[in-house]
Order: C-alpha cells, then sequence, then structure tokens
C-alpha cells in the first residue's frame, strides 16, 4: 500500500518548485524530503521525478501517481475536517508548557502544525523545567508539559498522570577547541576529572551531570551554572570549562566547541509528553499530542545533521 505522507511530500516538492522549499515547508530537513520521494519511488517501483536544471519535474509515472494522490488527499482533508467538526476541534484552547531547550525547537514545529490544522483553537504557551511544570498539570494550571527524565536516572510521572514519548536524544560531551581529548571519537568521564564543569544552577540537569561525574570516580569541580544553554556553549568555546549537553542544544551547529559522545555510558535524554489521564483530556489536548509525537519524529533527523555538519 502507497504511504500517503510521502506522497503529501511529493505534492509539496512539486507545488514549491525545490526540495529545500518543499522542507521548509513541512518543517523537515532537505535530506529527510529526498528520503521519503526515493521511498515512494521504491514502492511505486518506478522513477516519479526528473531532476533538472530547472528543478524537479513529474515523470509520466508520477503524473499518474498525482493524479490520483491529489484525489486521496484532498479526500482525507475533508475527513480531517469533519472528524474534528465532530470531536469538538473548531474550538476551546490548549495549554502548553515547556522546558527552554525544547520550546525553542521541537514545542516551535508543534505549534505550527497544530495552527495550521486547527486554527480556531487557542494556543497559551508558558515555560518551566520539569520540576514546575509536571505538578503545574497535576494541579490543572496545564494541559500538556513537555518533560524529560534520563535513561540512567529515569522519573515516573506520577498517579493520575500519562506521557507520551516525543524523543530520546544523546548527551554530548562539550570541549573547548584544542582540549587534549577532543582528537578522539569518543570521550570516557573518568578522563575529565581534573576539569572545569559548567552545569545547570539546580534540578534534574544538574543532577545528572554530577551523578555522572559521581559514577566515574569524582565529585566534579562546577565552576559555573547557568540553565542557559547557549551561555554554557559561549563558556565552553571560551575555554573556561566543560559540559554536557542535550541534541535539542545543539540543533543549530555550535561553533567554537568539539563535541563528542560519552564513552561507555548510556547516556541520552528522553523527551514526554505529560498530560492528565485520558479520561479527563479534551479532544483538543489529545490532538496536541498527536501533533508533539509527529513533530518529535521528524526533528531526530534535522538534529544528527546539524551535529554532523
Amino acid at each position: 500500500m502507497l504511504d500517503v505522507k510521502r506522497m503529501r511530500v511529493l505534492r509539496e516538492v512539486i507545488a514549491t518548485g525545490s526540495f529545500s522549499a518543499a522542507a521548509d515547508s513541512l518543517h523537515l530537513s532537505q535530506s529527510a524530503v529526498s528520503q521519503q520521494v526515493a521511498a515512494l519511488e521504491k514502492e511505486v517501483g518506478m522513477q516519479l521525478l526528473e531532476r533538472t536544471s530547472a528543478g524537479p519535474k513529474l515523470t509520466k509515472a508520477g503524473e499518474t501517481l498525482m493524479d490520483h494522490a491529489d484525489a486521496v488527499l484532498s479526500r482525507l482533508a475533508e475527513a480531517e475536517r469533519e472528524l474534528s467538526a465532530v470531536a469538538g476541534l473548531e474550538g476551546g484552547r490548549v495549554r502548553v508548557i515547556s522546558f527552554p531547550s525544547a520550546s525553542a525547537t521541537l514545542l516551535t514545529r508543534a505549534v505550527s502544525l497544530f495552527r495550521n490544522r486547527f486554527p480556531a483553537i487557542e494556543l497559551e504557551l508558558g515555560e518551566g523545567e520539569p520540576e514546575d511544570s509536571v505538578p503545574a498539570i497535576r494541579a490543572g494550571d496545564y494541559d500538556v508539559a513537555l518533560s524529560f527524565d534520563f535513561s540512567a536516572h529515569p522519573v515516573e510521572p506520577g498517579r493520575d498522570l500519562e506521557r507520551a514519548m516525543l524523543l530520546e536524544e544523546r548527551m554530548w560531551v562539550a570541549l573547548p577547541p584544542g582540549h587534549p581529548l577532543a582528537g578522539g571519537d569518543a570521550v570516557r568521564l573518568e578522563d575529565l576529572a581534573e576539569d572545569d564543569w559548567m552545569c545547570g544552577r539546580s534540578g534534574s540537569c544538574r543532577e545528572h551531570v554530577i551523578r555522572l561525574c559521581r559514577e566515574a570516580g569524582y565529585e566534579p569541580r562546577v565552576t559555573f551554572d547557568s540553565d542557559d544553554y547557549q551561555v554554557l556553549k559561549g563558556l565552553v568555546a571560551a575555554g573556561l570549562g566543560v559540559t554536557l549537553l542535550p541534541e535539542l542544544a545543539l540543533a543549530e551547529r555550535p561553533t567554537g566547541l568539539e563535541l563528542r559522545p560519552i564513552a561507555g555510558r548510556a547516556a541520552t535524554r528522553r523527551v514526554w509528553a505529560v498530560t492528565r489521564e485520558a479520561s479527563t483530556r479534551s479532544p483538543a489536548t489529545q490532538a496536541m499530542v498527536g501533533v508533539l509525537v509527529e513533530a518529535g519524529e521528524g526533528y531526530t533527523t534535522q538534529v544528527a545533521e546539524a551535529i554532523a555538519a
């Protein structure tokens, strides 16, 4: 069976005239768009696009497929509109609270998708770390919280709450230029015992750094703390110490510092959408969770490309 999402990507490439413009329109990376088109061509067993100097053009097979795809996508859009009306998505409000590195990246993408699909629903956005945002869900102050924990030190959301996994991101060691360990493929935390460390002021991010260092056999010498990853990246680039950074903080390749994976440890951060239990969620809240899951699925490829650049 043909993948409808891939047909939508192909249609956007033709409508916008290029892979890059389609990527911008769909909030995907250019590589992801190319991969979707290639996968669709593999599904049908024929070339659908010709790459010309004037831009991508449909082949005869592509034109035939698009004739049917337009009808399919049009009917699906109509079905979505009718179902939205039935489900009460023609109005209402969704309140979302998120931690900063997700607010600037993942949530931005999700909000764009959500507004396009459900323009009548009012969105209210707030910002807070998990230790504040999850209690806010339980108190009824927000409907959805973007939260996180670490695979090495998992945290359960607690009674009457549910969560959906959005993405799992690697933690990276950030080193100053010219650091003795910058030439290797990966860094052992044990080898950073004599370095100055940067980390968050409080909360789970700071606790995670300290616990990993303790598990490596030493108490980290924290010389500067900040909850702003931009500040931490700047300090590392200035040669003032080392830190650990999640991939959401690296959506744009930072300059002036070296990034290396952590050797020998499962150091990943898991990002969740936390809500009250299903029986108390509105259709609009459920729709937002679905959009966040979709945004998370498309985000991993972009981050990986930024880090590799």
